[in-house]
């Protein structure tokens, strides 16, 4: 349990301030590690300020797009700590850490984490390796982009709006579908040829702790980027990961970031973005440490002040797989999940998708029909269960009809 003890001797419980987009699947999982760690936590998050809050608490209503406003609703308050589910929550979350005198991000940091041309600026002006790239908002820019390259909304998450481009027509036809989708400022990069990774990390006084790296063992060469399976320990040799940690602790001293989880990605030994949150949906659940504790308490725990420099990932190899909407639909149902669920060290199937729902796949969607974890001896065998047991479900997809207003 994380306590206070007051000069009075007197047991005061430690409050921490959360901000998050939703209060989706991710914010429960962070809500139960509060309650085992007998943690007050509240949410600040930018639903609707009448809709029940979840916690029996009233959450705080804040909008990630008026800083000040939002800081406002904030003033006067007391916590502990602070933390952030998301990109744009974490900035918010920079802002109000610096306002309550909390560690956390600077602004700055999480701001430019929330920028990929700015990140790109700061990675090149700490003399990191970074391929050429430009900002644009005219798809006649084409001419300017040497190929193949990488077109993507300068704040979009994840993969979302990512699509690669091996020629003019096709850096047109990406900017167009970019645009459609409602984003029209646009990062131009140069594709980085190689196996993509990811790592997860926690950065105290400006210093990373590597908790994990995760190999992605799909090929990741476009024109789309989906980002499917996820294992951890990484298969690469020994000098391959101390060269992407130590590309990782560069990204993360350039951007000026301080005190709270990373999620980096790489491409190659190459940085390709940061991110100054955790590791985004149900992901977390693959990474457990000393005692069996989860990512989600490791980060609470931080954010409160308590070192954790002790704690270590387990042993054992584990993974996830984030399970891709084949074709856009309308959701109906899903197909032997028990099946799924009981190969060999697969530890759980998560159907996250729920009926009626609208799915969209990439590059236009930033969702997943579900979650499948697993833990074995070996990642080789992490590897093999997540792709049997996804092989086992099959999933109904209606198609969409679209809406036709009659004639008048």
């Amino acid at each position: 349990m994380v306590k206070l003890i007051s000069c009075h001797n007197e047991t005061v419980t430690k409050r921490l301030l959360l901000f998050a987009a939703t209060t989706g699947y991710q914010i429960r999982v962070f809500s139960d590690a509060a309650r085992r760690l007998g943690v007050d936590l509240t949410l600040a998050t930018d639903r609707c300020h009448v809709m029940e809050d979840p916690w029996g608490d009233r959450a705080i209503a804040v909008k990630f797009d008026r800083v000040t406003e939002s800081l406002a609703s904030l003033r006067g308050m007391h916590f502990n700590g602070v933390a952030a589910v998301g990109d744009r929550p974490a900035v918010l979350a920079a802002k109000a850490a610096e306002m309550l005198q909390l560690p956390f991000h600077p602004p700055s940091a999480a701001r430019a984490c929330n920028d990929k041309n700015l990140a790109r600026q700061y990675y090149e002006a700490a003399g990191m390796k970074v391929p050429w790239y430009f900002r644009t908002v005219s798809e006649d820019n084409a001419a300017l982009a040497e190929y193949p390259c990488v077109l993507k909304p300068i704040r979009s998450t994840a993969s979302r709006g990512v699509i690669r481009a091996d020629n003019p027509a096709e850096f047109v036809s990406a900017f167009r579908r970019i645009a459609r989708m409602g984003e029209h400022d646009v990062q131009v990069e140069g594709y980085i040829d190689g196996r993509e990774y990811a790592l997860e990390g926690l950065v105290t006084d400006g210093h990373l702790r590597v908790l994990a790296i995760f190999d992605k063992p799909d090929p990741l060469t476009g024109p789309f980027f989906e980002e499917t399976i996820y294992i951890t320990p990484s298969r690469e040799p020994t000098h391959i990961q101390a060269a992407l940690a130590e590309t990782a602790a560069q990204a993360v001293k350039a951007l000026g970031l301080t005190h709270g989880p990373v999620h980096i990605e790489l491409r190659g030994t190459q940085i390709l973005e940061t991110a100054a949150r955790p590791i985004g949906g149900l992901c977390g659940k693959a990474l457990r440490f000393d005692g069996g504790v989860p990512l989600e308490e490791l980060v609470l725990r931080h954010a409160l002040g308590e070192d954790i420099s002790t704690l270590n990932r387990e042993q054992t190899a584990s993974g996830v797989m984030m399970v891709p909407i084949p074709r856009g639909g309308v959701y109906e149902s899903v197909d032997g999940v028990e099946q799924a669920a009981a190969i060999p060290a697969v530890e759980d199937v998560i159907i996250t998708a729920q009926r009626g729902e609208h799915l969209i796949p990439l590059p236009e969607g930033s969702s997943y029909l579900g979650f499948i974890f697993a833990r074995a001896e070996s990642a080789d065998d992490v590897e093999e269960a997540l792709r049997r047991s996804h092989a086992k479900l099959k999933f109904h997809i209606a198609t969409a009809l679209e809406t036709i207003s009659p004639s008048l």
